[in-house]
C-alpha cells in the first residue's frame, strides 16, 4: 500500500513538470505543473489510460482534435490510444494530479521541465530501438 499524504498540497506546491509519487502494479500517481503559456505536449499513450484532475489554474484539453475548457475541479479520462494535449490558459500554471493505468514512468521519476521529460523519452526510445536491433541481429545469427 502507498499512502500519499496531502496530495492536494503537494500538487499545489509542486513546480516540477512531472513527479511520480507512487507506483503500484496496475496504477501510478503523478503530480504535474504546467507553466503559464505552455502545454503537456500532444501525445498518445498506446497502452495506458490516464486520468487528469486539475487542482488549480485553468486551460484547455484537446482529445482527438476536440477542444474543451479545463477548469479547477475538472477531471478528464483519456482512454488508451487517444491523441491528447493539455494547454495552460491565463497567467497561472496548471497544477494537476494524474494517474496512469498501467504505470507509465519509472517509479520515482522527476522531470523538472518539459524538456527534461522529452529528453528522457527520446533516450528511452533510443534504448528500445537499440535493443530491438540487437534482438533481431541475434535471431539472424
Amino acid at each position: 500500500m502507498a499512502l500519499v499524504n496531502n496530495i492536494t498540497g503537494q500538487a499545489k506546491a509542486n513546480d516540477y513538470f512531472r513527479q511520480v509519487l507512487a507506483t503500484g502494479k496496475h496504477t501510478q500517481v503523478v503530480i504535474m505543473s504546467i507553466p503559464a503559456g505552455d502545454d503537456i505536449g500532444e501525445e498518445v499513450h498506446k497502452d495506458n489510460d490516464q486520468v487528469l484532475y486539475l487542482i488549480s489554474g485553468s486551460g484547455q484539453v484537446v482529445l482527438d482534435g476536440q477542444t474543451s475548457d479545463f477548469n479547477t475541479g475538472d477531471l478528464v479520462l483519456v482512454p488508451a490510444g487517444t491523441k491528447h494535449n493539455f494547454i495552460t490558459k491565463g497567467d497561472q500554471p496548471m497544477k494537476i494530479i494524474t494517474t496512469y493505468s498501467p504505470p507509465h514512468h519509472p517509479d520515482g521519476t522527476i522531470h523538472k521541465s518539459k524538456q527534461d521529460a522529452q529528453n528522457a523519452e527520446d533516450k528511452a526510445k533510443k534504448i528500445a530501438t537499440t535493443a530491438a536491433i540487437t534482438a533481431s541481429t541475434f535471431q539472424v545469427l
